[in-house]
């Protein structure tokens, strides 16, 4: 690994501790800065009322729990804070004239769950946000009872989520049935780049264990960043560029390890400030044996990650802007030992490296409230070996990604709105035997996402879309089973609404329509050779057009202070679904079956059901429901890699500070098959957790432990490409430690 940039920063910023005072008081007043965390877990609390009783003086957090009032006179104050879903602490304070006064406070949360809202946008909170913080968000103490080993482990539980597999390290998530870059995997807001979407050999190159928050976001805004309405976004958050001064030195240290795979990680991030600036620094590292199933072990399996980052911020009265360098390496094996494979299985090592910009700049007029400028630079090689020292296949991509969003306050019909453009461009080159063609790609887009508050019982959210994207290869050649390679050019329109109406107190009922359209990728188009990590021979299609679909989705959901309950429908007609299908032919030359890229008239419909209950002030009971039909309309058979009905429910005791649970996963057996195609069976399975939050001064210690598959239960996933030679993970024993200061 190259470790150049990293003790580059880690000077800078030691320099920067050394060298710099903290943070300088305002002259015309005295100056009252504090965080507010969870006293659970010690995550930043958002959007928390903070005000300063017997004077006019209040404010809110940020969402790095940081807040900054102001006194005209030194003296004995009291500080109180309020949030939805917690209990109002109030903290005597002495504020003194010269000197810095920093205070620091927990908030005790309610007993039921649901009822915490935080704040992850720059605009006033609006029922969709609500709906997603309810539906779909993984925060801290919960995220850290379901960290896996990677990013789809850990959201395997989250409804509508299933998991594409070829053994534990590229698993990736699926999202009602949508697979690919239908499914956009962003960090902090922007793209992540790695070739995970492409191939199911291919790893989400994201460490799960650093971050703080997890999104499942759907509906229109998604559009501000992907142009498949249908799909999903996953936005994980960690906060990589600092955008707040913290009020001192603090630290996370973490690590977690389990049985299945002999497995374990080591994590530390550190956040420091530096004056008017914050850094933020990052390191993990895991390590993983080959995985063990009740049938056997998973040869070829294990994992080895390494894990860098560092950020640093300038925090303003105007907002701030910083830079941030990550460095993720991984070397992972694919198995092998079934028919097209390699015997002894295929290693990977990859690298990918990335530095990214952010602005955040306050304009505060009338209209325009202020405007955020993400730009990225990404490096990612990733090398695939048949044996020791001999390349199968090779593939480096350069990334630029650039975003302009502004972001304007209620102006007419409109409650507030982000309108923006963002430019990409793709270098991208193989080697190896695979003889996909270089290729340059360009993809420029315009956006906007408006909500109107038309009445206090209905909420309206707009959205749309224009891209053009080329798709250029460097050189034009003549392939085995292709036409030659010509270049494209696509200019594609999406367009979502939605609509919350309320019911009654606590009853809701919404309405999504899109229209919305994909690019086939670089390697749906131009692919034609082997590919030996993903065991197929694939041919591309240089002439497919985008794929189009018509959305809709209908959902009611119910809260209040002991009940959560949500049931979904959906329906996606797709014109031109792009999907690679075994032919059921084998390659000659290489053994391999061979997958041929073709665009069908599709379907996809299902429901889902979500139900959270409190029993008694400590017994809660979960449980959630998928299911996804989808067919090929011209042939009326089953479409490719649908997974099967699944489910999970788990009754949790809680008292606080522990947490005690039983839970169960289960999925029906899937015979709708296509052709070439392997069933799977149902069944069901049983996991246990406990967790205890110990606060102790300034520490506070999360400890989880948790055990999976108990019975060591034989089962299969449907979505697993390495179903046929052995099952799922046995039983499986993790604890997971992270110390908060």
């Amino acid at each position: 690994m190259n470790k150049l940039y990293f003790k580059f920063l880690l000077l800078l910023f030691a320099g920067g501790v050394y060298f710099f005072s903290p943070a300088i008081a305002r002259c015309d007043s005295i100056s009252v800065k504090g965080y507010i965390a969870d006293a659970e877990d010690s995550s930043p609390l958002a959007n928390v009322l903070v005000n300063i009783k017997g004077t006019t003086s209040n404010t809110f957090t940020n969402t790095d729990g940081m807040f900054e009032l102001f006194v005209q006179q030194p003296g004995s104050y009291i500080l109180e804070s309020s949030l939805a879903g917690y209990k109002t602490a109030s903290l005597p304070v002495n504020v003194e004239q010269g000197k810095e006064n920093i205070f620091y406070m927990r908030l005790f949360p309610s007993d039921f769950r649901t009822g915490v809202i935080t704040v992850t946008d720059d605009h006033p909170r609006s029922a969709f946000d609500d709906l997603l913080e309810l539906s779909a968000v993984l925060k801290e103490k919960e995220l850290i009872r379901n960290l896996g080993q990677t990013l789809a482990l850990t959201l395997k539980d989250q409804t509508g989520i299933s998991i594409r597999s070829m053994g534990p390290a590229p698993s990736r998530p699926v999202y009602r049935g949508l697979s690919g870059d239908r499914v956009m995997v962003t960090e902090d807001g922007m793209k992540s780049i790695d070739l995970s979407a492409t191939s199911p050999d291919h790893s989400v190159a994201v460490e799960p264990f650093t971050i703080e928050r997890i999104e499942v976001q759907r509906g229109p805004k998604i559009l501000l960043k992907t142009p498949s309405a249908i799909g999903g976004v996953i936005n994980v958050i960690r906060y990589e560029i600092p955008q707040q001064v913290p009020a001192a030195i603090n630290f996370k240290l973490g690590g977690f390890g389990e049985t299945s795979n002999n497995g374990y990680l080591g994590s530390a991030v550190i956040s420091l400030p530096i004056r008017m600036f914050a850094a933020r620094l990052e390191g993990s590292y895991r390590k993983t044996a080959d995985l063990k199933t009740p049938a056997g072990k998973l040869k070829n399996s294990d994992i080895e990650t390494k894990n860098l980052a560092g950020g640093l911020s300038l925090i303003q009265k105007w907002g701030f802007t910083g830079f941030s360098i990550r460095e993720y390496q991984t070397d992972y094996g694919i198995p092998g030992g079934f028919v097209g494979a390699h015997p002894n299985g295929v290693d990977i090592s990859m690298l990918k490296r990335n530095y990214t910009f952010k602005l955040h700049y306050k304009i505060e007029s009338k209209f325009l409230d202020h405007i955020d400028l993400d730009a990225a630079r990404t490096y990612y090689k990733h090398t695939e070996y048949e044996s020791p020292g001999v390349i199968g296949a090779e593939f480096r991509i350069i990334n630029y990604n650039t975003y302009v969003n502004l972001i304007h306050n209620k102006t007419g019909i409109f409650s507030s709105g982000t309108f923006g453009a963002s430019f990409e461009t793709r270098d991208f080159n193989i080697g190896g035997y695979v003889f996909t063609p270089p290729v340059n790609s360009y993809n420029t887009a315009l956006y906007l996402s408006e909500e109107i508050h038309a009445s206090d019982n209905l909420s309206i959210e707009l959205s749309g879309r224009f891209e053009n994207n080329i798709i250029k290869p460097q050189q034009v050649i003549q392939l085995a089973n292709l036409d030659t390679v010509f270049s494209r050019n696509f200019n594609t329109f999406s367009v979502s609404a939605s609509g919350i109406y309320k019911l009654s107190k606590g009853l809701n009922v919404g309405l999504s329509l899109s229209r919305s359209a994909r690019v086939p990728t670089i390697e749906e188009l131009y692919s034609d050779g082997p590919h030996l990590a993903a065991y197929s021979y694939e041919i591309g299609n240089p002439r497919l057009e985008p794929e189009t679909a018509l959305g809709s989705e209908l959902f009611v959901y119910y809260k209040d202070e002991n009940r959560y309950a949500m049931l979904t429908a959906f329906y996606n007609d797709i014109t031109g679904y792009i999907i690679p299908r075994n032919t059921g032919t084998i390659n000659v030359a290489t053994l391999l079956p061979v997958y041929q890229t073709t665009g069908v008239n599709a379907l996809l419909a299902g429901l889902e059901a979500q139900l959270e209950l409190k029993l008694t002030k400590k017994f809660e009971f979960t449980s959630s429901l998928s299911y996804t039909y989808g067919q090929i309309k011209n042939t009326s058979s089953p479409l490719p890699q649908i997974p099967p009905m699944k489910g999970e429910s788990g009754l949790i005791f809680n008292t606080g500070k522990l947490s005690i649970g039983v839970n169960t996963e289960y999925a029906a057996s899937q015979h709708r098959l296509d052709d070439f195609e392997q069933p799977t069976a149902g069944y069901i399975i049983f996991g246990a957790f406990a967790q205890y939050i110990l606060s102790a001064g300034k520490t506070v210690h999360n400890i989880s432990l948790n055990a999976e598959n108990i019975t060591d239960k034989i089962y299969y996933n449907h979505l697993s490409r390495i179903k046929s030679i052995l099952p799922e993970p046995g039983i499986n024993f993790r604890l997971t430690y992270k110390l908060y200061y």
